[in-house]
């Protein structure tokens, strides 16, 4: 905790001062362009990777970046998914996967996580996703097969957010643009997957939206 103390400190007494006038603009409201799913992963830092602004990205962070299929039951993703889209008017969505992911590792040995039943339960979405990977290719193993069910998640919770009601009516109104990325922590570079081409490449440039 000292380290985060000493952090904040240096904040308050440093970083503050100099951006003082966008913390007051701040201060009083939002507007994101972005709303950014990603893992809850302690190595990923979202505004770091992409180098914005506090105030321009809406940051949903869980075990494995996982966007449950739409429910009316309460759930904290679901509701900020919601808020973000209909109340803040996000126009792009990015799901982002990473490298050595620990919720993809769980999703492919779901027996190993017979202690941790709540964690079991979250990426039993992500299972079909494991499936998707086995199939498409039974060659895989190890790290390779990690990667290829780390894509295939991203993939997976594209189409499950558009089940959810705003999703789907920003996305029939062109209002909304849906993007799936994997970041790769040993390179530090970004995979954005294409429309145009159907994998994953490194993002060197603006792509089509996947949806």
């Amino acid at each position: 905790m000292e380290k985060i103390v000493d952090g904040v400190l240096k904040f308050k007494e440093d970083i503050f001062p100099e951006h003082k006038e966008l913390f007051e603009d701040l201060a009083s409201g939002q507007n994101p362009q972005v709303l950014f799913v990603t893992c809850a992963d302690s190595r990923i830092d979202p505004s770091l990777i992409t180098q914005t602004a506090p105030g321009d990205l809406f940051i949903c962070r869980n075990a494995g970046n996982i966007v449950p299929p739409y429910t009316l039951q309460a759930e904290s993703n679901i509701a900020s998914i919601e808020f973000a889209v209909a109340a803040l008017g996000v126009q792009d969505i990015v799901v982002c996967g990473h490298t050595d992911c620990g919720a993809m590792k769980g999703a492919m040995n779901p027996e190993g996580l017979d202690a941790l039943p709540h964690v079991c339960g979250w990426v039993s979405h992500s299972s079909a996703a494991v499936k998707t990977a086995k199939a498409a290719r039974p060659d895989l193993e190890g790290k390779a097969l990690l990667r290829e069910v780390t894509e295939q998640n991203v993939l997976l919770q594209l189409q499950h957010l558009k089940t959810h009601p705003y999703v789907a009516a920003g996305l029939a109104a062109g209002t909304l643009r849906l993007h799936g990325w994997v970041y790769d922590i040993g390179e530090g570079t970004i995979y954005a997957h294409s429309s145009e081409t159907g994998h994953f490449d490194v993002l060197s440039k603006p792509l089509q939206a996947v949806a």
